[in-house]
């Protein structure tokens, strides 16, 4: 796969797009990065499954730059919740780990399109339904949270998104505003993201016909570009965050989630 002019606009127009996304609504930016970075490998030729897993790599590691961009400007606000993140994030690594050097390397790369699409497509209905937790319903404690946190870094490791479709519900479920559950979930993409990159990196040392500027799972070229866009972007993004209401900010990320789920749907069950 050459990497010409065209491929370096597309890359850095889905970055600009998934900083400001990682920013507004703290998913990472992931589960728009790996339906379109699919596309863009599979136009130049990389194997259907090849180019899920990879994409879904590439995504991963990008929310390692805009995870550090966008937390920074929600800090700045107050609004991480430091005491969530450091009680979610052992078992988001444990959990991570399992998922990325053990069951992401197994599964084929139409099983993990299909159960992208099936847990995203999940997770925007019970945003849109907006039932209302118990008003005494609070985070649990130490062993709840670390179990939810492996939860978390599990499935986030298979779909290659920052855990913010998985975090934001589970916070908000447990009473936690949606401006200070979008932030602690920019937190909580770092940690997932160096976790599953790792994996990714080890799982892919051996995989037959990758691209050339591959690491493992890994397209570095994708990465680089998708990283300096998204990195500039992430602080717009937290801007836009805190001016809108709390019931649009939940309609445009179940909006958003449907069509990713949509997509994602259709390549699982064409490939």
């Amino acid at each position: 796969m050459t990497f010409e002019p065209q491929l370096i606009i597309e890359l850095a127009l889905l970055g600009l797009c998934t900083g400001f996304l990682a920013g507004l609504l703290g998913i990472g930016g992931g589960m728009l990065m790996v339906p379109f970075i699919t596309i863009i490998m599979g136009q130049r030729g990389v194997a259907p499954n090849l180019a899920v897993k990879m994409a879904i790599a590439t995504s991963m590691a990008t929310i390692i730059f805009t995870s550090v961009s966008s937390v920074r400007a929600h800090h700045k606000r107050g609004a991480v919740r430091w005491v969530i993140v450091k009680k979610l994030a052992p078992g988001i690594m444990l959990g991570g780990l399992i998922a990325s050097l053990g069951v992401f390397a197994l599964l084929k790369g139409t099983w993990l399109a299909l159960f992208f699409a099936g847990f995203v497509g999940f997770s925007a209905t019970q945003i849109l339904l907006d039932k209302k937790p118990a008003a005494t319903r609070t985070m649990p404690g130490t062993a709840g949270q670390l179990a939810a946190g492996s939860g978390i870094g599990f499935l986030s490791g298979l779909v290659g998104a920052g855990g913010g479709f998985v975090s934001v519900p589970f916070m908000t479920w447990c009473n936690v505003p949606i401006h200070n559950a979008v932030a602690t979930s920019a937190a909580l993409g770092f940690p997932i993201a160096v976790v599953n990159v790792t994996g990714y990196i080890i799982a892919g040392q051996n995989v037959q016909d990758l691209p050339a500027g591959s690491f493992g799972y890994l397209f570095l070229p994708a990465l680089v570009v998708i990283a300096i866009a998204s990195v500039l972007m992430a602080p717009l993004g937290v801007r836009a965050a805190h001016a809108l209401p709390v019931k649009q900010m939940k309609r445009l990320f179940a909006a958003l989630l449907y069509m990713l789920a949509a997509y994602m749907l259709y390549k699982g069950l064409s490939g």
